[in-house]
């Protein structure tokens, strides 16, 4: 066995370890679309899908020819990010009815940090969140193609986050890398005096990552932990920059942290949707809470109050208190009312309604959702039906009950929401078939 000891301590191969230690960290990244969408961006941007994934095959395979003996760089992704896009620009010269967009795709990604610790945010993903929140671009269309480019969303998966339909999400998606492309808006973060005016689209853009994390829109799971995680990691970054070390960041960090705690008891053994009432709070991560009341707590150190705000009081609320029974389900109405004011939605007065239940009964949640049940914006969301099928059932009308499960299940859900639903709707029946 003492023969195998010089070769385990060989440097070599302790820097081979490392650079693939961090190719797997890169590789899952690439699998995940972080890596890939941020190489391929200008690449992207010029319709040249082919170009892109053979830069970013390219730079992995230098990485894993070159980091053993050089050591793996302070940024690994930004590295690969910097190669990638060299590697695109070859590409692009000798393909000469190519040659006239050069000068454009050096223009978008020239400025991308690779490993300067100087720069303001020092990370790519960052960077290209800023370029897609551009002031130029509309609101809605700044975090829908972050959403696209930055976080591998599907079209269906934006549509989903904004209650919209998919063919007005596409669309939406066109316009704006159409504008980006004719105005040659550069992958870059901004200077800090213009960081604070773009500060609350990159935030809605967490936000709506980790909400698609938390409770994912489609697919086989009920959550996404790694959308949750990297939506914060980014918010820390975020939050431990000078710049973006503002009392939003940390009530947003907050907001998330709280959240997450709650992730592993969210599910069953069987992956199947827990209500918050049939929630193990055991399970709860406990050192997530902490860190989330240290951020809301450095997030009242401004005059500002935002909707992240509020939306973190109700989750530290939920996070205090031992159960469902013991929960301050008054103060829970009355923030839900402050959000109101802060942001008005049918969404957040649907939340007030099912709050609005639990502190005063179900009939008083009823007539609070039957003033929304017309509305529009939420004629695809499956929780108003079942919500109102909820409170229809604890009410004693089982029948009245089904009939809106019934509906919420002609509405968009992930897998593990429709088993719930399907289950709830069978629970209806029971009574009548006794």
């Amino acid at each position: 066995m003492s023969e195998l000891v010089p070769v385990v301590q060989c440097p070599v191969l302790v820097k081979l370890e490392q650079a693939r230690v961090a190719l797997a960290e890169a590789r899952d990244l690439h699998e995940a679309k972080w890596i890939r969408d941020a190489a391929k961006a200008a690449a992207d941007l010029l319709k040249q899908q082919r170009l892109s994934e053979e830069a970013v095959q390219d730079a992995l395979v230098r990485a894993l020819s070159t980091w053993p003996f050089t050591g793996v760089p302070a940024e690994p992704r930004g590295w690969l990010f910097q190669v990638a896009r060299n590697r695109a620009v070859d590409l692009l010269r000798r393909d000469a009815s190519l040659r006239n967009k050069l000068d454009n795709i050096r223009a978008q990604s020239e400025s991308v940090p690779v490993s300067e610790p100087a720069r303001a945010l020092g990370d790519d993903e960052l960077a290209m969140m800023f370029m897609c929140c551009h002031p130029a671009l509309a609101a809605p269309a700044r975090v829908a193609i972050t959403l696209k480019m930055v976080g591998g969303f599907s079209v269906e998966e934006i549509a989903a986050a904004f209650l919209a339909e998919p063919e007005a999400i596409a669309q939406r998606l066109v316009r704006a890398k159409r504008q980006i492309r004719e105005q040659a808006i550069s992958i870059e973060i901004p200077p800090e005096g213009e960081i604070g005016a773009r500060l609350d689209s990159v935030l809605d853009v967490l936000y709506l990552l980790f909400n698609e994390g938390y409770s994912a829109h489609g697919g086989p799971n009920l959550t996404r932990a790694e959308l949750c995680g990297e939506a914060i990691r980014l918010g820390e970054i975020l939050g431990g920059n000078p710049a973006t070390d503002l009392p939003a960041v940390h009530a947003l960090l907050a907001l998330m942290l709280l959240q997450a705690s709650r992730l592993p008891a969210r599910v069953d053994e069987s992956g199947d949707l827990l209500l918050l009432a049939e929630q193990d709070r055991r399970a709860w991560d406990r050192a997530l809470i902490v860190r989330g009341l240290a951020h809301l707590e450095r997030a009242a150190s401004g005059d500002r109050i935002t909707a992240y705000h509020v939306e973190a009081a109700i989750a530290a609320t939920h996070a205090v208190a031992d159960g469902e029974a013991s929960t301050d389900w008054a103060a829970i109405v009355r923030h839900y009312e402050d959000l109101l004011e802060l942001k008005p939605s049918p969404v957040v007065e649907l939340n007030r309604a099912i709050a609005l239940a639990k502190a005063e009964g179900p009939a008083a949640g009823i007539e609070a959702l039957e003033r929304i049940e017309a509305d529009a914006a939420l004629a695809r969301y499956y929780l108003l039906p079942a919500a109102l099928g909820r409170l229809w059932l604890e009410a004693g009308d089982a029948e009245r009950a089904a009939r809106y499960y019934r509906e919420a299940l002609t509405r968009p859900t992930s897998a593990p929401e429709r088993r719930f639903l399907e289950r709830q709707l069978a629970h209806c029946r029971r009574p009548a078939t006794a």
